[in-house]
């Protein structure tokens, strides 16, 4: 390989890694902002002793996260398992208020 090939991969190899910074950034803060809302949802189930988790709701939840994963040429399963790691991180945060 010439230097002049190898200095346009490199210059590609930087673009996708900035661009994996970039939506790195956006699932970090957009997990926050998720978690704000859990949070208060979590009190707000605490104040009117309703239960930490609703199986129905995380059901329906995990196949719209299926759905969209598809639509998005994304793995359903790690989907599933990323929504499912999430949803029982929320549950613990919702009996850590009941608790």
């Amino acid at each position: 390989m010439t230097e002049d090939v190898v200095a346009r991969a490199a210059e590609v190899l930087k673009g996708h890694r900035e661009s994996i910074d970039r939506l790195d950034a956006i699932l970090v803060y957009t997990l926050g902002e998720r978690f704000k809302h859990t949070q208060a949802v979590g009190k707000l189930k605490a104040e009117h002793d309703l239960p930490p988790s609703d199986p129905a709701r995380e059901d329906a939840q995990i196949a719209r996260l299926e759905e969209l994963a598809k639509a998005a040429d994304l793995d359903p399963e790690f989907a599933k398992k990323f929504l499912n790691f999430i949803i029982q991180e929320v549950i613990r945060h919702h009996r850590q208020h009941q608790g």
